[in-house]
């Protein structure tokens, strides 16, 4: 893992969160996504070399609406990027921990994406990223 890609933090309404996190930041988003195969829509905000993302769901099925309903808005995620995600998948197998998706997805912002079980990260729900070349 070379850097913390970024932070996402799930959010009810993705407008109105907007405003709250441009205030927040004193700048607007760079840039705002739909993501069909998760169901969600996410807006990324740069802070000096760090990103935090929002994210909304798009429908009732997403694993971010299900998460909502079961907790408030807050942090959600954190992201690191790799240099080749299916070499850290095979390497965090071996090592034991369970991957969320078998194979490596398009995510937002241009990037190849998995998820590592939380139950095998204490508790912390940690997506892995590289960027598609």
């Amino acid at each position: 893992m070379r850097k913390i890609e970024h932070i996402g933090i799930a959010v009810s309404d993705i407008d109105a969160s907007n405003k709250v996190f441009q205030k927040i930041f004193g700048k607007a988003s760079y840039k705002s996504e739909k993501v069909e195969s998760e169901g969600v829509v996410t807006t990324f905000f740069q802070i000096g070399e760090n990103k935090i993302e929002l994210v909304s769901a798009t429908n009732t099925d997403s694993a971010i609406s299900k998460y909502l309903s079961n907790n408030k808005e807050s942090m959600h995620h954190i992201a690191f990027d790799v240099e080749n995600i299916e070499k850290e998948i095979y390497r965090l197998q071996k090592e034991g921990i369970r991957i969320l998706n078998d194979k490596p997805k398009k995510g937002a912002d241009n990037k190849l994406i998995c998820f590592l079980h939380p139950k095998d990260t204490n508790g912390v729900l940690i997506e892995l990223c590289q960027e598609i070349k």
